[in-house]
């Protein structure tokens, strides 16, 4: 049985010019395989569709656990690693601060929505 079947879609990839764009389809990024999922598909982007322009847009997300925050950790190491660039957008008040705390408010790009981001590229 392919690991594949039954897989529902957890990110959703639009472009705007060069840059991509994702939004999350869950509002609560917790579940470990869900967030293997997650971090697989952003990988793919950057490692084998050679997307070097990533902005991840959070407005649908409302938890998100540490585990994810490792995953987007990961994602800007390979982001940085072929000179392209990640920013973040549309965090809530709530998982900001988790940022802010963890001191990856420092590590990110955070831009306060999606139009203020694309215009950071």
């Amino acid at each position: 049985m392919s690991s594949q079947q039954g897989r529902r879609r957890r990110i959703e990839v639009e472009e705007s010019g060069d840059i991509t764009i994702v939004h999350f389809v869950d509002k609560k990024i917790l579940d470990e395989q869900n967030i293997q999922m997650i971090g697989d598909d952003l990988f793919r982007l950057v490692d084998e569709l050679g997307r070097h322009k990533l902005l991840l847009n959070f407005s649908n997300v409302e938890f998100l656990s540490s585990a994810a925050l490792g995953k987007l950790i990961t994602l800007n190491r390979k982001i940085q690693a072929v000179r392209g660039k990640l920013a973040l957008c549309s965090i809530s008040k709530d998982i900001r601060e988790v940022f802010e705390i963890t001191k990856l408010d420092k590590l990110f790009s955070i831009y306060p929505d999606e139009q203020t981001a694309l215009a950071s590229f």
